[in-house]
């Protein structure tokens, strides 16, 4: 047994695992963060990702915005391998387990950490229940006032790396709120409830289990606090609770599960000696899961024949021509905005034709049948990879009345090379649309790669994606159908190489920095960055 200092009889056993803001992947989250498409010309400033010595937030008046993306969590075949670490924080009620939490959280200083309470996961009362709630006689510090079967899935789900919905439990009104709320990308999730350690099947999520031991007087202390300041009781009310419920169940239900604890930390979260060495141990878990996937993808399929769920626009000498001139380095600006989009509106076109329809009869002016088609799904949505993908939007928009717009910010990392998840939002109920995924260029398919995976872990299914693509690297053709077979791929064109700084050859140049007018960097290179 090993013992953390400052931790009488801390014992620290098994493996250990990670994300940071709970809002990432809820709709509008960063807003404020995200470029806008310019109707005019005038030049746009270009948008990196951080490098690693930079501060990974931003912090405001009122929060904390975690800016660091987050890393592929999955390898070149486009299966997740890597499951999320989950701490399981159990203590008695008003411990300081969310403390605890914190202070983890900000000793990690990443991002893509969920914090998950318990307290999210009370059952829905019934009449008779809410109103012994309301005289103070119902108990909430019971295993029976848990919803496990809800909380288990969500938690399993949230681990599988899946978005997943929270209730938001209102404590003055002893029940859920209508609106629940969408959480999604968690590299590290901290569990923490009063009943963490109550159930088998949560148990077997649980990577990392810590106890927070506090004193009782101070329990009840706080717990006096909270619910008259925060929940609106009385003092009285309060106590009679606590003596006849939250005491009696910690005593019969909590404290027991003390054993269970790889971990167990005393005075909660003023123990920095302990968090530290949890920090420590979670981050040198976090280091061994890291994955290489671009340069897994620049090996593999090598000298492969192009998959037949990819489709070139024909190339006619109209495209031939279109391509000639945004190829051209020394084609201006504006034509090289008036000719791609010219090239975007022949693609979605292209890439619509593709999606289910069905016969339907319409009669003419003239009192005559005409057998017809119609879509034959439930939504058509549009998603793009910013920056460069949004410039399809308008095309999308001019064929698809009242589409709905969904927007992914990935990345590349400077140092590692790799893509990075640094914002999403998505329309709701994404999982029953049709999607038409929009990027400029594809290299080496890292980026759109990870577009697909956060779709499909939004249980938006494979077939039912489309990609499309003004241009395409044969490796990145081959990665995506690789991973997976079933997305549809659609571009106007498909070169042959990729240099060894993954840009397309011949290529096209950084679509984002021509069309933007912003420039490069002067160590970069121009090219495509996919």
């Amino acid at each position: 047994m090993n013992t953390l200092p400052g931790c009488s009889g801390a014992r620290i056993s098994g493996c250990w695992a990670l994300r940071a803001d709970s809002s990432c992947g809820g709709e509008g989250s960063l807003d404020r963060l995200l470029p806008s498409v310019s109707s005019g010309l005038s030049p746009r400033k270009r948008t990196t990702s951080r490098c690693k010595s930079e501060p990974p937030l931003l912090r405001t008046s009122k929060r904390t915005i975690y800016t660091a993306g987050r890393p592929p969590w999955y390898n070149e075949h486009g299966a997740q391998s890597k499951e999320a670490f989950v701490i399981g924080l159990c203590g008695g009620s008003a411990s300081g387990k969310t403390t605890v939490a914190r202070k983890i959280i900000e000793a990690l200083d990443v991002p893509w950490v969920v914090l998950l309470s318990m307290d999210s996961f009370y059952k829905v009362l019934s009449e008779e229940e809410q109103a012994r709630a309301a005289s103070n006689d119902y108990n909430f510090d019971h295993p029976d006032a848990f919803d496990f079967g809800l909380l288990v899935y969500t938690l399993r789900k949230l681990k599988q790396g899946k978005s997943v919905k929270i209730p938001v439990y209102d404590f003055t009104m002893h029940g859920r709120q209508k609106e629940w709320k969408t959480v999604y990308g968690a590299s590290v999730i901290i569990f923490e409830g009063i009943m963490a350690f109550a159930d088998k099947e949560l148990l077997k999520l649980l990577d990392m289990k810590i106890f927070v031991d506090t004193d009782s007087d101070i329990r009840l202390v706080r717990r006096l606090r909270r619910d008259i300041t925060e929940r609106g009781r009385d003092i009285e009310g309060v106590i009679k609770q606590y003596n006849k419920f939250v005491k009696p169940s910690f005593e019969q239900y909590i404290e027991p599960t003390m054993r269970l604890a790889d971990i167990v930390v005393p005075r909660g979260g003023g123990n920095m000696v302990a968090i530290d060495l949890i920090v420590q141990h979670v981050h040198s878990q976090l280091e061994e899961r890291e994955l290489s996937v671009r340069a897994a993808l620049a090996s593999a399929h090598q000298a492969q024949p192009l998959p037949q769920t990819l489709c070139v626009l024909e190339s006619t000498p109209q495209v031939r021509g279109m391509h000639t001139i945004i190829r051209n380095r020394e084609t201006s600006r504006d034509e090289f905005i008036f000719y791609s989009k010219r090239l975007m509106r022949l693609l979605i076109e292209r890439a619509l034709s593709f999606l289910p329809s069905q016969v339907h009869v319409v009669q003419t002016p003239q009192g005559q049948d005409y057998e017809g088609r119609i879509f034959h799904g439930k939504r058509i949505t549009g998603v793009s990879i910013l920056r460069a993908g949004e410039t399809m939007e308008p095309a999308l928009r001019a064929v698809c009345k009242d589409v709905r717009i969904g927007k992914i910010l990935i990345q590349t990392n400077q140092d590692t090379g790799e893509p990075e998840l640094h914002y999403l939002r998505l329309p709701k109920d994404i999982s029953e649309d049709h999607v038409i995924l929009m990027d400029c260029t594809v290299s080496t398919g890292a980026a759109a790669m990870m577009a697909v995976r956060v779709l499909l872990d939004h249980d938006v299914q494979e077939e039912k994606i489309l990609l499309v693509s003004l241009l395409m690297a044969e490796m990145g053709v081959h990665s995506v159908a690789y991973a997976f077979p079933q997305v549809k791929i659609i571009t106007t064109a498909v070169d042959k190489k990729v240099n060894n700084v993954f840009h397309i050859i011949p290529g096209i140049g950084n679509f984002g920095d021509r069309y933007f007018g912003t420039d490069a960097p002067p160590d970069w290179s121009d090219g495509d960055m996919d």
